[in-house]
C-alpha cells in the first residue's frame, strides 16, 4: 500500500505494481508486491491570484463587450425571514410567556416556537447543479426536422417491390382486437367494446386500410374499414380499458381498440405508427419535388437580376450573413442529440428541504352519535317529550394498545344525553367549580366556550398502527350506589315500562344529591386497524356493552380484558348491559375544518358560529423512541393526572370513609386562603377549565381503584410551590333524613389530604409516585417533611395510618417547554448560571458537556433546534478549547444518532431554516464559522479518538453546511459583504479553512477501504463546501485549497481515489459561476484590451492552466487519467463531457458569441484528442465489410498478439497520403494492411491498482503518430500535457468513450469562433494539423446515419 504524508510540500510516489493475469481489464483490485515503475506525482500549478487580477484587469473587464462572463454578479446571495407557516388561528405560545419564563430551557423553547425561518438564497443557486438540473433544462427537447435519406429511400423501393410482388394489398398484420363504440355521441364503456377480427391491408396506391371482420374469414366483405390516410397519430388510451389504444382521425373523430395484452397492443401502436411515418414521409417527399419545380423558376429570376448584386454588394453580403448566421443560431444543439443528455438521472438531485412541520401519526375521526339502553321512558315531569334514557351516561373514549401494554391517548369525555335528561343534575354544583377569576388559558379570548362544551367529534392519532390497537368506551353515571344494584334493572329483557319508572325515580333523587360524582357502570370495545399500514376497520361495530366490574377498574386491568378480546369463550362469561352505542370511524381528510387541536386553539379554518360542530384533537402519548419523534414545533404544556389507588383499610382517624371520592387541585401555594388554579380541563356540559376534578367513586370500597385522568394546562413557567392537592371525601349516598328537616343532609365529609410537588430538581415529576396522606391541611404544609423525619418547623401534620404512603398516584408530562431528560436539563441549569458558558469553569462544562452524550434519543430529537441553538451559543462563548472541542463532539453525538435513526432530514431543516448565528460581537463573542473549523481540525487530529472522528467524517455534510451558513450570515449582518473578498475574512480563519482541508485529506485517502461511506461522504461533503467558498471568500485562496486537495492524489491511485478525485472536480466545477472562475480573456504581455487580440492557448501550458485555472485541472487531471484503465477513463471524460453538455445548455450563455468565448476555454482538448488518436477505433461502427480481418469478434481478438500498451507506439511506414482515402478504415480501425508493420507478441500490461488487463492491440490499428514532426507543434510545453508520465498508452478506447470525446471536439469546433479555427490551422504543426483532421474524419464515420434497416438490426441503438 502506498504510504502516504500529510505535508503537501513532501511528494509522493506511487509504485505500480505486476497484474495479475487476467482477461478482463478491471476484473482485480489485488495488491501485489513487484514494483515495475515508478511514476512521479504531476507539479501543481500555482493558480493566480483572482482578486487582484480582476482589480488590475478592472478596465479590461469592463470594456470586454462579455463582461458578464468575467465578473460575479452583485447580487450573488442573501439573507432572508421567511414568516414561520403557522396552521392555527393564533400562535400556540401564550401571549404573556415570554415575560413568565425565567428558565433558561423554557425560554429557549419558546423561542424556537416564536421565530422564522431563517433562509441564505443564492440567487443563481439552480444554475450549480449538473446540466440535467438546470432552470431551462427539460422544458422542451429539442428535435430534429425529418429527413428522407437515400439509404431510406432505396431500402423502401427495396420493400415496396417485394410488397407488390405478393398478392395485391400484401397483409403487414392481422389479429383479434376489441373495438369501442365508434359513436362519439355515446360515452364509451366496458360494455360497447366488441371482439372483431382486424386485418391491415396495403392497397394498390401504397396507402393502408385497417379492415375489421366477425370472424377470421377474411375473404367476406369487411364490417368496416378505418382508412389510415386520415389519421393523424395512435396513443395508448387506458380510461376505459386496459391495453386500450386510440386512432386519432383528420375529422377529430378517433376510434379506441383493445389487444388482449400489453405485448399485443404494444406491437399493433409501433405498426401503426410505422405505417403513419411512411405517409408522412411520402406526402413531405412530394411537397419538395414540388418546391424543386418552384425553385428552378426561381433561379432563373435569380440569374437576371444577378447584375443588381453588382451595384449592392454590401446588402447581399450582409443579407447573406445574416441568413447564415440565423441558419447556425437557430441549430439544434449537438449535445441534445447525445442519447447520455437525453436519459433521465435523478441520482444527483438532493431531496427537497421542507421546514420543520408538526406530523402527525395517522389520523382517525371518532363521529359519538347515540348511546340508548333497553330502559326508556320521558323524563319531563309532564311527561311531554321523547323517549329517552332514564338516567344520565357519561362516555370516556381513549385508545389502548394491547401489543405493548400501554394506553396510547388522552381521555376525550363524551356527552351524548338528551337536554331533558342533562336537566336532571342540579347546576348549583358547578359555582365553585367556575369560581371568578381568569383560568390561565386565553381561550374566552379566542372562542365562545359554549362551542366546545359538548363534544361529539374527535381526532385520535396513532403513530405506530397495528391490529391490536382498541378504541374503549367506559361509561358512567351519577353516583347511586354499587355497580350491581345500578346496573340489574338494566340486564333484564323483561317489560321495562314499570322498571324504568322505578329507575327514573331513584336517578331523580340521585341526580339532585350527587349530581357531580360519578360512578362507573359499563365499558365496550372495538378494533381500529385491519393491519399495520393503518387501513380502518370500518366495518367492525363496537361490542356489547359489558358491566364494570369494580374490582378490575384500572388501565392494567383493561387491557387484560382486552387481550382475549377476540376469544369469544372468554368474552361469553362477562356480564352484558342491554344497550347500543353508536360511535362510527373514519378517515380524516387534510384540512379538516373547524378543528381545534388538543389545548383547544383552532386551525385556521375555523368558523366562529354556536352551530358550528367543532372537531377536537386527542392527545395522543407517542412511544418515547427517536424513530417516531419529530422535532416540536408548537406550545404545549400538558399535565395528565392518574389518582390510582387508596389504601383506607386500616385508617383510624375517621369513623367513616367508605365510598370515597378524591378531588384533584393544582395550587401555586400552601396559603389555605388562595383559591387553587383555574387551569383543570373540565368536563361536558361544564365550563372549559375548572378549578377542581373529582374521580369516580366506588360504592363501599375502603380500598378504592380509579381509572379517571385529570388533564392539566401547566403555567408557562413552574416553582417550588406548584403543586397537586388531593382532597378525599367519604360521600353518603344513603338520603337518610326520612321525612325530617332538623338535621341537614350532608353529603360529604372530608377524611384526608395528600399533596405531590411537581418540581423535584427542577424537573416535572412523572411517573408512579406513593405518596402519605394527612388528616388535617395546615397553612404551610408543604414545609413539612416526609413523615418519621427528625423534627422540622413545619406546621404540625396528623398522618393517617402512622403516614404510610396510601396513596398512589402517577403523573404523565406532555410538555414542549420542559423536558424530563436529567442531563439536558443540567446543562441547561448550569449554562444559565454561567451566561452560556462566558463564565463558567472549564472543568465543570465540560462534565455537563460529556454528561449529554447520555441525553435520551427521543428527547434530542424532541428539543433537537433548541439543543443545537445552546450547543452553538457556547461554542463561541467558550473561554478554552477544551471546551469548544466537547461542544462539537456533542453536537458530532446528536447529528450521528439522527443519521442513525433515519431521521437526518430534521438536520437538512434545521440548517436550512432554523440555524441562525449568534450578533457578533468582536470582544465578547467569536463567530460559529471560525471556532467550530478549529473544533473540527482538533478532532481530526490523528491522536484522536478515532469513533468521533469516523463520524465527524461521514455526516460532516451538516458542519460544512453550518460553516457556510455562519459565514454568509456573518457577512450581511456585520456589512462585511461590501468589502474587497481578501478582507472579508481574518487571517485566523483562512488558516482554520486551509487546516480542515490539510487534516480532512489523509483521512480521505487512507479510509476509503476501512470505511468507504465515511470517506466518500467526507470527499463529497469537502467539495459542496470549496465550491461555496468560492461564493464568499477570497477565490485565489480556494483555488489555492482546490491544489492543495489534489496534491493528495497521485497517478496510479486505486479506482477509489479517482472517483474521490473526480467527483470532487465535478461538484466544484458545477459552480453557478464557473466561466468567470475562468476567466475568458486575454492574459498578454503588455496593453492587450482587445479580444481579437488573444494569442490564444491550445495547449495544456503552465500559462494556460495558471490564468483558466479550473478549466486547466480539470483537462489536466482528464489527460492523466486517459493513460489509466477504462474506469477510470470513462468516469474523467463523463465529467469533463456533462460540464460541456451544462455550458452548451445554459440559458445565460445562450447567443453564439457566449458560446464561441467559453469554447476557447475548452480549446486544449483538440491536443488531448491528437495525443491520443492512434487509440482511436472505429472498426465496430463501419456499416461496410473492409476485409476479411474486419469480421473478428472482439472475443476473438483477445487471442491477438498483444503490444506493450505503455511504450511509444511505432511510427508508421507510410504518413497519412492519398492512400488514406483508398483504404482509411484500414488505417485507423486496426485491420492489418500492406502498409502497416506488426509488432512483437508482449503479454505486458501497466497496471497502476492491480486490476489485470490483456488488450489485444496491433500498431496498425493505430492513426499514425508523427512523434518527429513536433518541431512546429502548438506545445512548446510538451510535457505538462501528459504531467508526471511520460508514459503513453496504446489501448484502444472504447466506443462510448470515443462517441464522447468526438462529441466534445465537435462541440468546441461548431461553438469556436472562424478566427479563432484559422488561428489553430496557421499554428498547428503538419502532423497536427492531419490528425486534426484525420479526427473530423473519424467523426463523419462514427456518427453517419446507416438507415433504418441498420438501426433495426443492431437492435436500435444509437449511432
Amino acid at each position: 500500500m502506498l504510504a502516504r504524508t500529510n505535508s503537501k510540500n513532501i511528494k509522493k510516489e506511487l509504485v505500480i505494481e505486476s497484474p495479475q493475469k487476467c482477461p478482463d481489464a478491471a476484473a482485480s483490485e489485488a495488491e501485489v508486491d513487484s514494483p515495475i515503475e515508478v511514476l512521479a506525482k504531476p507539479k501543481l500549478i500555482e493558480p493566480i491570484d483572482y482578486e487582484n487580477v480582476i482589480v488590475q484587469k478592472k478596465t479590461q473587464i469592463l470594456n470586454d463587450a462579455l463582461r458578464e462572463l468575467l465578473l460575479f454578479p452583485y447580487d450573488d446571495f442573501q439573507t432572508a425571514i421567511l414568516t414561520r407557516q403557522r396552521p392555527y388561528i393564533c400562535s400556540t405560545v401564550p401571549d404573556n410567556a415570554e415575560k413568565e419564563a425565567h428558565s433558561l430551557f423554557v425560554t429557549e423553547c419558546i423561542k424556537t416556537y416564536n421565530s422564522d425561518w431563517h433562509v441564505v438564497n443564492y440567487k443563481y443557486e439552480d444554475y450549480s447543479g449538473e446540466f440535467r438540473q438546470l432552470p431551462n433544462k427539460g422544458t422542451k427537447l429539442e428535435k430534429l426536422p425529418v429527413h428522407v435519406y437515400e439509404v431510406d429511400e432505396e431500402a423502401d423501393k427495396d420493400e415496396d417491390a417485394a410488397s407488390l410482388g405478393s398478392q395485391k394489398g400484401g397483409i403487414t398484420k392481422q389479429g383479434w382486437l376489441y373495438k369501442g363504440n365508434m359513436n362519439s355521441a355515446i360515452s364509451v364503456t366496458m360494455r360497447s367494446f366488441k371482439r372483431r377480427f382486424f386485418h391491415l391491408l396495403q392497397l394498390g396506391d401504397g396507402s393502408y386500410n385497417l379492415n375489421f371482420y366477425k370472424d377470421e374469414k377474411i375473404s367476406k366483405e369487411p364490417k368496416g374499414s378505418i382508412f389510415l390516410d386520415s389519421c393523424m397519430g395512435v396513443v395508448q388510451n387506458n380510461k376505459v380499458r386496459r391495453f386500450a389504444f386510440e386512432l386519432k382521425m383528420q375529422d377529430k373523430s378517433s376510434y379506441l381498440l383493445a389487444a388482449d395484452s400489453e405485448i399485443e397492443m404494444e406491437e399493433w401502436i409501433t405498426t401503426l405508427n410505422k405505417i403513419l411515418q411512411l405517409n408522412f414521409e411520402a406526402a413531405m417527399q412530394e411537397k419538395r419535388n414540388g418546391d424543386s419545380h418552384e425553385d428552378d423558376e426561381q433561379n432563373k429570376m435569380d440569374s437576371s437580376s444577378s447584375s443588381l448584386d453588382s451595384y449592392l454588394p454590401e446588402i447581399t453580403k450582409a443579407s447573406r450573413d445574416s441568413e447564415i448566421k440565423f441558419k447556425s443560431e437557430s441549430r439544434v444543439k449537438l449535445f441534445a442529440l447525445d442519447p447520455d443528455a437525453q436519459k433521465l438521472d435523478f441520482s444527483g438531485l438532493e431531496p427537497e428541504v421542507k421546514p420543520f412541520e408538526e406530523k402527525c401519526g395517522k389520523k382517525i375521526l371518532v363521529k359519538c352519535h347515540d348511546l340508548s339502553f333497553n330502559l326508556q321512558s320521558c323524563v319531563a315531569e309532564n311527561e311531554e317529550g321523547p323517549t329517552t334514557n332514564v338516567e344520565p351516561f357519561f362516555i370516556t373514549l381513549s385508545l389502548f394498545d394491547i401489543k405493548h401494554n400501554r394506553k396510547i391517548s388522552s381521555d376525550f369525555l363524551v356527552d351524548l344525553n338528551h337536554s331533558t335528561v342533562r336537566h336532571m343534575i342540579s347546576g348549583a354544583s358547578h359555582q365553585f367549580l367556575n369560581g371568578s377569576s381568569d383560568c390561565l388559558h386565553r381561550i374566552k379570548d379566542i372562542i365562545p366556550e359554549v362551542m366546545l362544551q359538548y363534544p361529539k367529534q374527535g381526532v385520535f392519532s396513532v403513530t405506530c398502527p397495528h391490529p391490536d390497537i382498541f378504541l374503549v368506551a367506559r361509561i358512567e353515571k351519577v353516583l347511586q350506589g354499587s355497580i350491581t344494584h345500578c346496573a340489574e334493572p338494566y340486564m333484564k329483557s323483561s317489560d321495562s315500562s314499570k322498571v324504568a319508572q322505578k329507575v327514573l325515580k331513584n336517578a331523580k333523587q340521585a341526580c339532585q344529591r350527587l349530581g357531580q360524582y360519578r360512578m362507573p357502570f359499563a365499558w365496550a370495545a372495538r378494533s381500529l386497524f385491519k393491519d399495520a399500514s393503518g387501513t380502518l376497520d370500518k366495518n367492525a361495530r363496537f361490542s356489547a356493552l359489558y358491566k364494570q366490574d369494580s374490582n378490575k377498574l384500572s388501565n392494567e386491568d383493561m387491557l387484560k380484558l382486552l387481550a382475549d378480546f377476540r376469544k369469544p369463550e372468554k368474552m361469553a362469561k362477562l356480564p352484558v348491559i342491554l344497550g347500543n352505542l353508536d360511535i362510527t370511524i373514519d378517515n380524516v381528510f387534510p384540512d379538516i375544518p373547524n378543528y381545534v387541536n388538543s389545548s383547544y386553539i383552532p386551525m385556521k379554518q375555523f368558523e366562529n358560529s354556536t352551530k358550528t360542530l367543532v372537531t377536537f384533537e386527542v392527545e395522543e402519548f407517542v412511544p418515547c423512541i427517536p424513530k417516531h419523534t419529530q422535532p416540536f414545533t408548537i406550545y404545549n404544556n400538558h399535565l395528565y393526572v392518574y389518582p390510582k389507588h387508596l389504601k383506607y383499610d386500616s385508617q383510624k382517624s375517621f369513623a367513616k370513609a367508605r365510598n370515597i371520592a378524591v378531588c384533584i387541585e393544582f395550587k401555586d401555594s400552601d396559603d389555605e386562603e388562595l383559591l387553587p388554579l383555574k387551569c383543570i380541563y373540565g368536563r361536558p356540559g361544564g365550563p372549559v377549565f375548572t378549578r377542581q376534578a373529582f374521580a369516580t367513586v366506588l360504592h363501599h370500597h375502603q380500598n378504592p381503584e380509579f381509572y379517571d385522568e385529570v388533564k392539566i394546562e401547566l403555567p408557562t413557567q413552574l416553582h417550588e410551590k406548584h403543586h397537586l392537592l388531593f382532597t378525599f371525601y367519604h360521600v353518603s349516598c344513603d338520603n337518610s333524613s326520612k321525612g325530617t328537616t332538623k338535621k341537614k343532609d350532608i353529603v360529604e365529609t372530608q377524611v384526608g389530604y395528600a399533596w405531590l410537588q411537581l418540581l423535584k430538581d427542577g424537573r416535572v415529576v412523572t411517573n408512579e409516585q406513593h405518596i402519605p396522606v394527612s388528616a388535617n391541611l395546615p397553612s404551610g404544609y408543604l414545609n413539612n417533611q416526609e413523615p418519621g423525619m427528625s423534627k422540622h418547623s413545619g406546621p404540625e401534620i396528623k398522618w393517617v395510618d402512622g403516614g404510610k404512603p396510601l396513596l398512589k398516584v402517577s403523573t404523565h408530562l406532555v410538555s414542549t417547554v420542559y423536558t424530563q431528560d436529567q442531563h439536558l436539563n443540567n446543562f441547561f441549569q448550569y449554562c444559565q448560571k454561567t451566561d452560556s458558558g462566558a463564565q463558567a469553569l472549564g472543568a465543570d462544562l465540560v462534565k455537563y458537556l460529556k454528561s449529554l452524550h447520555a441525553m435520551e434519543g427521543h428527547v434530542m430529537i424532541a428539543f433537537l433546534p433548541t439543543i443545537l441553538n445552546q450547543l452553538f451559543r457556547v461554542l463561541t462563548r467558550a473561554t478554552q478549547e477544551e471546551v469548544a472541542v466537547n461542544v462539537t463532539r456533542v453536537i458530532i453525538h446528536v447529528v450521528a444518532q439522527c443519521h442513525e435513526e433515519g431521521l437526518d432530514s430534521y438536520l437538512r431543516s434545521y440548517v436550512k431554516y432554523a440555524y441562525k448565528a449568534e450578533p457578533y460581537i468582536a470582544s465578547e463573542y467569536k463567530t460559529v464559522h471560525e471556532e467550530l473549523a478549529k473544533s473540527m481540525t482538533t478532532i481530526l487530529k490523528p491522536s484522536a479518538d478515532f469513533l468521533t472522528s469516523n463520524k465527524l467524517l461521514k455526516y460532516s455534510w451538516f458542519f460544512f453546511e453550518i460553516l457556510i451558513k455562519s459565514m454568509a450570515q456573518h457577512l450581511i449582518e456585520n456589512s462585511k459583504v461590501k468589502l474587497l473578498r481578501n478582507q472579508r475574512f481574518p487571517a485566523s480563519y483562512h488558516h482554520a479553512v486551509e487546516t480542515v482541508v490539510n487534516m480532512l485529506m489523509p483521512h480521505i485517502t487512507q479510509k476509503y477501504k476501512d470505511n468507504p461511506e465515511a470517506s466518500k461522504n467526507a470527499n463529497h461533503s469537502l467539495a459542496v463546501f470549496v465550491k461555496r467558498c468560492f461564493t464568499f471568500m477570497d477565490r485565489g485562496f480556494v483555488f489555492k485549497q482546490i491544489n492543495n486537495y489534489v496534491s493528495f492524489f497521485a497517478p496510479g491511485d486505486p479506482k477509489t481515489l479517482f472517483e474521490f478525485k473526480f467527483e470532487f472536480l465535478r461538484v466544484v466545477c458545477n459552480h453557478e459561476h464557473y466561466i468567470p472562475l475562468n476567466l475568458p480573456m486575454p492574459f498578454g504581455k503588455g496593453r492587450i484590451q482587445r479580444y481579437q487580440d488573444l494569442q490564444l492557448d491550445y495547449s495544456l501550458s503552465d500559462e494556460f492552466c495558471k490564468h483558466h485555472f479550473l478549466v486547466g485541472l480539470l483537462l489536466r487531471e482528464v489527460g492523466n487519467a486517459l493513460q489509466e484503465f477504462r474506469d477510470i477513463r470513462q468516469i474523467a471524460i463523463s465529467v469533463l463531457k456533462n460540464l460541456m453538455i451544462k455550458h452548451s445548455f445554459d440559458d445565460r450563455y445562450a447567443s453564439r458569441s457566449h458560446q464561441a468565448r467559453i469554447a476557447t476555454l475548452y480549446l486544449p482538448v483538440f491536443g488531448l484528442l491528437i495525443e491520443n488518436a492512434h487509440r482511436i477505433d472505429v472498426k465496430d461502427i463501419s456499416p461496410f465489410p473492409i476485409n476479411a480481418a474486419g469480421s473478428s469478434t472482439k472475443d476473438e481478438a483477445l487471442s491477438l498478439p498483444t503490444p506493450n500498451p505503455l511504450v511509444t507506439p511505432q511510427k508508421s511506414v507510410n504518413t497519412l497520403d492519398s492512400n488514406l482515402h483508398k483504404d482509411l478504415f484500414g488505417a485507423i480501425s486496426g485491420i492489418a494492411s500492406p502498409y502497416t508493420s506488426s509488432t512483437p507478441n508482449v503479454n505486458y500490461v501497466r497496471n497502476a491498482d492491480s486490476r489485470g488487463s490483456l488488450i489485444s492491440t496491433d500498431s496498425g490499428n493505430s492513426l499514425p503518430e508523427r512523434h518527429s514532426e513536433k518541431s512546429n507543434s502548438l506545445d512548446k510545453n510538451q510535457q505538462t500535457c501528459t504531467p508526471g508520465s511520460s508514459v503513453v498508452r496504446c489501448d484502444k478506447l472504447d466506443q462510448s468513450e470515443i462517441k464522447s470525446l468526438l462529441l466534445c471536439f465537435l462541440h468546441i469546433l461548431k461553438s469556436m469562433s472562424d478566427d479563432a479555427l484559422f488561428r489553430y490551422w496557421n499554428k498547428a504543426s503538419p502532423s497536427e494539423l492531419t490528425d486534426f483532421f484525420t479526427i473530423a474524419e473519424v467523426c463523419l464515420h462514427q456518427f453517419q446515419y446507416m438507415g433504418k434497416r441498420y438501426i433495426a438490426s443492431s437492435g436500435g441503438g444509437t449511432h
